[in-house]
């Protein structure tokens, strides 16, 4: 089994910074791929960034303001959100899937095994 822990969030103030993270644990042999959900107000799950082998995806929302890492032998992914609005409130997933080398690259949540239980981020304007 995998289990992904995610911690980092809170709240702040627009403009300000949060810095999530997601730790791997378990026992798997595979690569796998990893990705940052959010479900937004409207109680919908959108894609907010993932890595692949060779690139990485941001949704054009975060573009420029937010940043994921993966670090393969801490076994954990960051996400390092800038400039933060109202609009990034949200209960924040991380997300793993093991078709390494993840085709097709869409950002899907039926593409992903395994979640973590999930972090607030609660933005104020």
């Amino acid at each position: 089994q995998v289990q992904l822990t995610e911690s980092g969030g809170g709240s702040v103030q627009a403009g300000g910074s949060l810095r999530l993270s997601c730790a791997v644990s378990g026992n798997y042999y595979n690569r796998y791929c990893m990705a940052w959900f959010r479900r937004n107000s409207e109680n919908e799950r959108e894609g907010v960034a993932a890595t692949y082998p060779d690139s990485t995806y941001y949704a054009d929302s975060v573009k420029g303001r937010f940043t994921m890492s993966q670090d393969n032998t801490r076994k954990t992914v960051d996400l390092q959100m800038n400039s933060l609005t109202p609009e990034d409130t949200g209960m924040y997933y991380c997300a793993a899937r093991f078709d390494y080398p993840c085709y097709p690259r869409v950002v899907d949540p039926g593409k992903y095994n395994y979640w973590g239980q999930g972090t607030q981020v609660t933005v104020s304007s």
